[in-house]
């Protein structure tokens, strides 16, 4: 058995198909470049909640569902504004996601219908939960949420307080369909196996969004982000990396379990962030990001993942930090919610056996004074 599960087939799934050789990520059949050039967050919901992408009336009702069901219960909010002024915005999404069972009348409604219901509002309201949280730790009140923008766009909008242009909505529409599934991750696993106890779908998503939290699993960006602020300037790119190299540290944003190749989110990402520095001014964090793979591809051979131009793309834009792993979890939602249906719809409790490697089974009980 290899440790982490490593290469462990788990269970059966039609939402998410990988080849790690070959760099294929594909969602109910569609491959990402497909859905990354034509596609919509909106859609690809649709897709991975229903199986299909929808026509244009069911694009229309998912959409509306989806606009309509942003609010927060108040509830909800006055907790976020109570919360410790070090609270980790990680740390207010999961205390209030679990809050919003407490105030869904459908909570304990196992029914497909319901929690199909419920997937819709969970999806929409974790937008809401980071943006009101980054605003009320900054002392601003959070702003409501608009019916007549799209997800990318209302999200911007309810952090910043300001209409959103095209360009950075669009930015952000591609980065949650890039980051909306992928298959048994940590994260989804952990989802799964809560579902799988039959409990309800705001327990589920909180283990998700718990495993989430874990740096070894979220926050790769973040670190990416931070290394690049470290580093500062283009020039010094070669020493600060031979340096990491020479003390045998890793670089975050490179390598991954599942991809001997390229990661296909990436190859969009790298993209997305070159546009996005230079439309801002500010080319250095690209130029440096290039460097840097340049360096890890010919010295180490190792690709970068999705995280690493996920970085400087959301910093460029004006996104907190410590908000990209938060805003992984709002484009997640959709896959995390897609999972748990599938797993409500042919259910078995998830109990897998460990391998054993205590003391035989044969000790004998020693009276305390004699030990």
């Amino acid at each position: 058995m290899k440790a982490g599960l490593e290469d462990v087939v788990a269970g059966e799934s039609g939402i998410c198909y990988i080849d790690g050789a070959k760099g294929i990520l594909a969602y109910r059949g569609y491959n990402i470049h497909e859905l990354a050039l034509n596609s919509t967050f909106e859609e690809t919901c649709h897709l991975l909640w229903f199986g299909k992408l929808p026509n244009r009336s069911e694009l229309a009702d998912t959409t509306k569902k989806l606009a309509a069901s942003r609010a927060n219960p108040k509830q909800v909010i006055d907790a976020m504004k109570a919360l410790p002024k070090k609270a980790l915005p990680m740390e207010a999404l999961r205390t209030a996601t679990s809050m919003l069972s407490m105030y869904d009348p459908e909570a304990e409604d196992m029914s497909t219908e319901a929690n199909t219901r419920k997937a819709i509002r969970l999806t929409a309201q974790c937008a809401t939960i980071v943006a009101a949280f980054d605003r009320i730790r900054n002392g601003k009140e959070p702003v409501e949420p608009r019916q007549d923008l799209n997800h990318a766009g209302n999200f911007h909008y309810m952090r910043s307080g300001a209409d959103p242009n095209d360009t950075i909505v669009r930015a952000l529409d591609i980065a949650l369909i890039l980051h909306a599934d992928h298959e048994l991750n940590a994260s989804t696993f952990a989802g799964r196996v809560t579902a799988a106890t039959l409990s309800d779908i705001y327990s589920a998503v909180t283990s998700a969004i718990g495993a989430l939290k874990g740096p070894l699993h979220g926050g790769a960006n973040e670190a990416v982000m931070r290394i690049l602020l470290k580093i500062d300037d283009p020039s010094k790119v070669d020493a600060f990396v031979h340096d990491i190299f020479a003390q045998k540290q890793k670089i975050a944003g490179f390598g991954h379990r599942v991809y001997t190749t390229e990661d296909p989110r990436a190859t969009h990402l790298r993209r997305m962030s070159k546009e996005a520095c230079d439309r801002e001014g500010q080319p250095k964090w690209f130029q440096m990001s290039a460097r840097i793979e340049e360096l890890v591809k010919s010295e180490k051979k190792l690709n970068p993942n999705v995280d690493f131009y996920s970085a400087s793309t959301y910093y460029v834009i004006g996104m907190p930090i410590d908000l990209f792993t938060p805003f992984f979890a709002v484009s997640r939602m959709s896959g995390w919610t897609a999972h748990i249906l599938e797993q409500y719809s042919n259910n078995r409790l998830i109990r897998p056996r460990a391998e054993y490697i205590g003391p035989a089974p044969n000790l004998k009980w020693v009276p305390i004074d004699q030990r």
